[in-house]
């Protein structure tokens, strides 16, 4: 120290040190009012800008206040210096947090707006927020003067042990890489693996995938697994699908009538059931003389792949309704046996048909 700390000293401190603390203040209070105004847009990533500029400023503005309250006391070099490398490692530190929370929340934003809002693939923003802090480390390291040139031999000669340590976990992280950059599965699709799992893909991260089944469990499957897996995915190449209802009538009906009533039901369910596609076009498709009726398929459109159940109940109740209100029967399975009568008289044949609905049976006619 060249000279003592005067009064006026102190005072020129207090004041930098104080008006740093109000412009934190400020500014704390304007990112809030920004934050507030980037609700209101479509835009996510607004959001994230306005909440990491709430606590990068601020910090920014005290560290200012405090690098200019050491400017004026009558310190030491040696102690300057210090102060210095302090407010800067400080500073340097915040930033790099900003700038991790700022790219996390953006490379999020984007898988979000293009898996849907029920997904989220971690793996990106984990692996984009670990690279951007330790830029930051080596950035404060090479600050306080400490050559990074041995840190990073020492981690390429050590990474072989630990690659060789982590072969599981390694695989399982490139495999979920690599499944969401060829894009065969992203989260939000519904898929089913060739082993039984199914259900909506909750999330891909740095080790496993969750899937949501329509019981409402998660089902948790390792990226490796499931990069080498049969698996079907129902949302892609796009989520609506068709799917085949199977109807059957009787000999006796009109066909053109049973045509007719059930594509106006089918276009009844497509316009009024949630989950339907609208401008799905009716289609009913006769392929079968059976033993009891004539089998036809009905094609319906869905939306995505657990609209189906839905769109099955209220067509099946409908068309049933339908059928009743128009005389179209819809047959029960029989059978008729024939039974050749044993004797020295002539032979007779006795035919019985009866119903195999809630059990199969058969008429036998009793030995004379």
């Amino acid at each position: 120290m060249n000279r003592a700390v005067t009064m006026h000293d102190l005072v020129v401190a207090g004041i930098a040190l104080a008006a740093g603390l109000l412009t934190a203040f400020l500014l704390r209070v304007l990112t809030r009012w920004l934050a507030k105004h980037a609700k209101r847009t479509r835009w996510e990533g607004d959001d994230v800008l306005v909440g990491a500029l709430r606590t990068l400023l601020p910090w920014a503005a005290i560290a200012g206040g405090a690098a200019s309250a050491a400017a004026v006391l009558p310190l030491t070099r040696t102690v300057q210096h210090h102060t210095n490398q302090v407010l800067t490692v400080l500073l340097i530190f915040v930033a790099t947090v900003t700038a991790a929370r700022i790219v996390a929340g953006l490379v999020q934003t984007v898988t979000q707006s293009r898996s849907g809002v029920a997904g989220s693939a971690t793996i990106f923003v984990n692996i984009t927020r670990i690279l951007v802090l330790a830029i930051g480390f080596l950035v404060v390291l090479q600050t306080l003067g400490i050559s990074i040139a041995p840190l990073l031999t020492a981690l390429g000669v050590g990474g072989l042990a630990v690659a060789l340590a982590l072969q599981d976990t390694l695989a399982n992280l490139f495999a979920g890489v690599h499944i969401l950059a060829s894009k065969t599965v992203q989260p939000g699709d519904y898929i089913r693996l060739s082993s039984g799992e199914e259900g909506y893909v909750e999330d891909i991260n740095w080790r496993q995938t969750t899937v949501r089944a329509l019981s409402n469990n998660l089902v948790v499957i390792p990226n490796g697994q499931l990069a080498k897996t049969n698996m079907t995915n129902y949302m892609r190449p796009e989520r609506q699908l068709t799917i085949l209802v199977q109807v059957g009538v009787g000999y006796d009906s009109d066909l053109e009538q049973v045509e007719q009533v059930t594509a106006e039901v089918v276009t009844e369910v497509m316009t009024e059931i949630t989950g339907a596609v609208p401008d799905h076009e009716p289609a009913v498709r006769f392929h079968t003389f059976g033993d009891s009726r004539i089998g036809f398929t009905v094609i319906l459109g869905v939306g995505e792949f657990s609209d189906q159940y839905r769109i099955k109940h209220e067509f099946i109740k409908r068309l049933h309704k339908r059928f009743r209100e128009e005389g179209i029967r819809i047959p029960a399975p029989t059978r008729t046996v024939a039974l050749h009568q044993d004797g020295a008289g002539l032979p007779q044949v006795l035919q019985a048909q009866e119903t195999l609905i809630p059990h199969q049976r058969e008429s036998r006619a009793p030995r004379q």
